[in-house]
């Protein structure tokens, strides 16, 4: 899609208070649970506007405060974001881009998530390709345990992924997830991690699987690009996107999260 495109040093796929926010994605909810799986906009402290039914949104996580002792939901954001849910993972999702067998050609080192945890499973996986062409899968999952590789096609690195515990008392449910890409390239030639079984293993989101690691291509060389980016069920997206820099880069005023006073 951006390949052949002079790219910025800074490049936002996804903004949920634009009205045009899920043009470049395509999205899936599972028809057998219409009112438990879901995907809609509303505002993050009022959790409105519901959606139609028979759809009903879940009770998001409580956080108690350290100031009243209260269980409260902390710091939300007085803005639209994008709520995705349902108790089956894989059916419930947003995929950039949003045709099948077209690639991002984004060369970013960096990926980024503003996500809000709402106290249940969730993962979301990214297409890495090293400048030979050989792709990568990298998913993160809270329901992961322990980092494992499988030789599938493409290869499949899955890694344990974590919300701050309640018992620390953060101000918000919201969190910012940076992601270095090319760090990952390595960990496709572990010998260790393909040797690994997770015991959530039966949650995995299923891909196909081939006779013998042999013949998986697997990226060893040079991070050269994303492929795709696809977030599943459960979480609230208020942005996702791609930079040079790291965590600590100045960003514009707009990326900033502003909680409801």
């Amino acid at each position: 899609m951006f390949a052949s495109s002079v790219q910025p040093p800074l490049v936002s796929l996804l903004a949920s208070s634009n009205s045009s926010c899920l043009d470049l994605f395509k999205s899936g909810v599972d028809a057998s649970l219409p009112s438990d799986s879901l995907i809609c906009f509303l505002n993050d402290s009022t959790s409105r506007p519901e959606p139609p039914g028979p759809a009903q949104l879940i009770r998001p996580l409580c956080i108690a405060l350290e100031d009243d002792g209260d269980d409260s939901q902390g710091r939300t954001l007085d803005q639209t974001v994008l709520h995705i849910q349902s108790p089956t993972l894989r059916s419930t999702f947003i995929r950039c881009p949003a045709l099948t067998g077209r690639n991002l050609g984004l060369k970013h080192p960096w990926l980024h998530f503003q996500v809000r945890n709402l106290g249940r499973e969730w993962s979301f996986e990214v297409g890495v390709v090293d400048r030979a062409g050989r792709e990568g899968v990298v998913r993160c999952s809270t329901f992961q345990t322990n980092p494992t590789l499988k030789m599938i096609t493409p290869p499949l690195l899955h890694l344990p992924l974590s919300f701050p515990r309640a018992s620390t008392r953060p101000l918000t449910a919201w969190s910012t997830i940076n992601l270095n890409l090319p760090s990952f390239i390595p960990h496709f030639s572990s010998a260790f991690l393909i040797s690994q079984e997770d015991p959530n293993s039966e949650q995995e989101l299923t891909r196909p699987r081939i006779r013998s690691a042999i013949t998986v291509p697997v990226p060893t060389g040079t991070y050269s690009h994303i492929s795709y980016i696809k977030v599943y069920a459960t979480c609230r997206l208020r942005r996702i996107w791609l930079s040079e820099a790291g965590p600590g880069q100045a960003l514009p005023l707009e990326f900033e999260l502003f909680s409801l006073e």
